[in-house]
């Protein structure tokens, strides 16, 4: 099996799911109970979360626990925009930010919140003149995915940050999900306020993750209830699951020092490789992120591509594993190129550290093989 929809979710490290197993096994206290078992719960949670922060660069004060990159955008959209709805409701983003941002804004307009959306060039980029001229005075949020999930197009997050740093009302938000471990982001040198992660995107678990709230920024909790997570997000921890996410990105971080050349050397075989078989057109842009590649075979579709490559043992994806189901046109690449063939016919493959070159040729010859296959079917 050649598997290669690792944007979709990753395999977990066998020793996140041992942490796991013996944390839910020996741990098993709720964190806010008084007695000892649940101060052993509490002493690992505090330590999950400082291992994080050091990740990251930033304090333990700082890092959220939540469920995963949707609840995690929504708390720090949503937060953020209700917090400071008395400043002003206009808020920036992009045309091709995840469904979980996209809707959290369609919501938010829905009650009474004004978006702007900013258009990306065909390297899948916003122009910073473009973010300046949309700036208004009641602008309250810039939200911006610093690694596109579909085409791996990344985002000018540093110089964002410089040009809101002069804006003292203006939060803003990266969705950091598919970047993290993978592609270099430095939280307070970008003058990031909320920043994303999910632990199953670098072989942590589903149903983990974290939100960094820098110290200072205020937020709507979207939960009632306890006094967890400093009143930001009410519910009982997941001691297990943050321990297991502290030490994927332990393991992650380290990999990306030492195997981030070869995954971008397996990249940049595949894209010199599919470059080579007719009726393929790339839509990820050349210094995009070393992990993903977005491909179309316009006239195809998509599905069926996907279900005979699957036939041979190599998995990859269409859209994002959110909107795959949907069969609806890339919105990425719609806005990328405004070309709907092409939008309509989407390839992603998505690596991760335990790929290698091997399996790269060998999808090469398998995609290759289906291209021809189908095209003999049409005619």
């Amino acid at each position: 099996m050649i598997y290669f929809d690792n944007s979709a979710t990753t395999k977990p490290y066998p020793e996140v799911i041992d942490s796991f197993v013996k944390v839910s096994s020996e741990f098993f206290g709720n964190p806010s109970s008084l007695h000892g078992i649940g101060a052993q719960a509490e002493k690992l949670l505090s330590q999950a979360r400082s291992q994080i922060a050091e990740l990251l660069g930033v304090r333990s004060s700082e890092v959220y626990f939540t469920s995963g990159g949707t609840e995690g955008n929504n708390l720090a959209i949503k937060g953020a925009a209700l917090a400071n709805s008395g400043k002003g409701k206009h808020i920036i983003t992009t045309a091709t930010e995840h469904a979980s941002v996209y809707d959290a804004f369609s919501h938010l307009e829905d009650s009474g919140f004004d978006i702007t959306y900013l258009p990306v060039n065909q390297t899948g980029q916003i122009h910073l003149d473009d973010l300046l001229k949309a700036i208004r005075k009641d602008t309250i949020l810039v939200s911006v995915m610093h690694v596109n999930n579909e085409t791996g197009s990344i985002q000018p997050i540093e110089q964002i940050g410089k040009v809101l740093s002069s804006y003292d009302d203006i939060l803003f938000h990266v969705d950091h999900v598919q970047g993290i471990g993978k592609v270099p982001l430095e939280v307070n040198q970008a003058g990031i306020d909320l920043c994303t992660i999910s632990g199953h995107k670098f072989h942590g678990l589903k149903g983990t993750g974290a939100l960094y709230i820098r110290d200072g920024v205020n937020l709507t909790p979207l939960f009632s209830g306890g006094s967890q997570e400093s009143k930001i997000r009410s519910g009982t921890e997941n001691v297990a699951g943050a321990v297991a996410l502290a030490k994927a990105l332990r393991i992650t971080k380290e990999k990306q020092q030492t195997d981030l050349d070869k995954l971008t050397a397996i990249r940049q075989l595949l894209w010199d490789g599919l470059r080579g078989i007719e009726g393929i057109e790339i839509n990820s842009p050349l210094d995009g992120a070393s992990h993903i590649l977005n491909f179309s075979v316009p006239g195809l579709k998509s599905e069926v591509f996907i279900h005979s490559l699957e036939e041979a043992d190599l998995f990859v994806s269409t859209t994002s594993a959110c909107s795959s189901k949907k069969n609806t046109p890339s919105k990425t690449v719609m806005a990328m190129f405004a070309n709907l063939a092409r939008a309509k016919s989407t390839i992603r493959i998505s690596l991760s550290y335990q790929n290698n070159q091997e399996e790269a040729k060998k999808a090469l010859e398998l995609i290759r093989e289906t291209v021809n296959k189908l095209r003999m079917i049409m005619r």
